[in-house]
C-alpha cells in the first residue's frame, strides 16, 4: 500500500509518498480501504512544524477519511467486511489502507457518498461544537465567520440556516464574493471593508451574538469587539502565522505579539465569553460522537450538504495543499485514494 508522509518540517516539496506492507488489524481493530481523505488547514500547519499536537516527524497526517472495511480484528462484532464507513483516524488518514480502533469507525448508509462522509467530521464537527454545543445558537442570532468560503465557513453558513440565524457576516477575499453570497452570508471584503464596522452597522450598533475566528493575532481582538453584550467568541486556528507554503518566523512572531490578553473583570462586566476550540484535543469522545450523530441525521434529512471544492488524486497532494495555501478553495478539499 501507499501513503503520504511528512518526513520533516518544511514546504510542500518535502511531502513524500512511500510504499509499505499492508497493515493487519489487531485485537479490537478494523482495516479500512480509504476512498476519500479530508484535507484541513491544520495539516498544512503540521507540515510546517507549526502545530503542537501532532506526532514527531516522520508521520502520516489525515484526521478523517471514508472508505470500506476490508479486515476485521478479533473481538470486533459491530462491523463486517464490505461496510461503508467513516474513519476518525486522528492521524494516518492520508493512506490507501489504515487500521484503527473499531470504536473510531462509523458505518454510513448508501445514500451518503464517500465525499460527503469525509467532508463532515472536522469542519462540521468544529462548527457544530462551537455554535450548537458551546454557543446554544438560537433563532434570530447573528454570527460573524472569517474565511467564510472555506470548509468551516461553509459548514457555519449551513448550520446557521438550519438553526434560524438572522444574519451571518462572512469575510473573504474579493474573488469569493459571489460564492459567499450564494451561501446566504453578508459578504465582507477583507481587503476593502472593516468587518467590525459592518457587524455594528448590521446589528444597530449592538454587535453579533457569535464571532468565529481562525486567524488569531490582533485580528482576534477585533472579532471580540464585534460582539454584543453577552456575545461569544470562538477561537480555533492561527492562520495569521501561515504566510505561504514555507514557515515564516516573522509571521509567527507578529501573530503571537498581537494576541490579546483577555481581562476576566472585563469579560464579567460585558457578559462575554471566549472559547478556545481544538477538536483533536477534546478528551470526552462521547461529546464528539454526539455531534457526529446529530450531523449524520441532518445530512440524511438534507438539512446540511457539504460543499466540495475539489477532489485530488493523492499523488497530487502537494498541489492540493498549494491550492489551500493560496486560499483558492471554496468549501472542502479532498484526496482520492480509491483504487484506480
Amino acid at each position: 500500500m501507499r501513503k503520504v508522509i511528512y518526513p520533516k518540517a518544511g514546504g510542500v516539496d518535502t511531502i513524500q509518498i512511500v510504499e509499505e506492507e499492508d497493515p493487519v488489524p489487531e485485537n479490537g481493530e478494523v482495516c479500512v480501504r480509504i476512498h476519500r481523505a479530508g484535507v484541513n488547514f491544520a495539516e498544512l500547519m503540521m507540515r510546517q512544524g507549526l502545530y503542537g499536537s501532532c506526532p514527531d516527524f516522520p508521520f502520516t497526517p489525515g484526521y478523517e477519511a471514508a472508505g470500506e472495511v476490508i479486515g476485521i480484528g478479533e473481538g470486533v462484532v459491530s462491523l463486517k467486511e464490505g461496510d461503508r464507513v467513516l474513519a476518525m483516524t486522528g492521524f494516518g488518514g492520508y493512506s490507501e489502507k489504515v487500521c484503527l480502533d473499531a470504536g473510531r469507525v462509523i458505518p454510513i448508509p448508501e445514500s451518503v457518498s464517500f465525499d460527503q462522509a469525509a467532508a463532515i467530521p472536522v469542519t462540521y464537527g468544529t462548527a457544530f461544537h462551537m455554535l450548537v454545543h458551546l454557543g446554544r445558537i438560537s433563532e434570530g442570532d447573528t454570527v460573524l465567520i472569517h474565511h467564510a468560503a472555506g470548509g468551516v465557513g461553509t459548514a457555519v453558513a449551513q448550520l446557521c440556516s438550519a438553526f434560524g440565524a438572522s444574519l451571518v457576516v462572512g469575510t473573504a477575499s474579493t474573488p469569493k464574493r459571489d460564492f459567499v453570497e450564494s451561501m446566504g452570508m453578508r459578504f465582507v471584503d477583507r481587503e476593502k471593508e472593516d468587518f467590525l464596522e459592518v457587524c455594528k452597522e448590521m446589528t444597530g450598533g449592538s454587535g453579533v451574538h457569535h464571532a468565529i475566528d481562525p486567524v488569531g493575532g490582533k485580528h482576534l481582538l477585533r472579532s471580540y469587539k464585534s460582539l454584543r453584550n453577552g456575545g461569544k467568541l470562538y477561537y480555533f486556528g492561527a492562520s495569521a502565522a501561515v504566510k505561504g507554503q514555507k514557515r515564516s518566523r516573522l509571521s509567527e512572531l507578529r501573530m503571537w505579539l498581537g494576541m490579546p490578553r483577555f481581562d476576566p473583570l472585563g469579560l464579567m462586566s460585558s457578559n462575554k465569553a471566549v472559547f478556545g476550540v481544538h477538536m483533536g484535543l477534546l478528551e470526552d469522545e462521547s461529546v464528539f460522537n454526539g455531534h457526529l450523530d446529530a450531523l449524520s441525521q441532518m445530512l440524511q434529512k438534507g438539512t446540511i450538504d457539504p460543499v466540495i471544492d475539489s477532489v485530488w488524486r493523492f499523488e497530487k497532494v502537494a498541489d492540493a495543499q498549494i491550492h489551500m495555501h493560496d486560499r483558492k478553495n471554496r468549501g472542502k478539499v479532498l484526496l482520492d485514494f480509491s483504487p484506480e
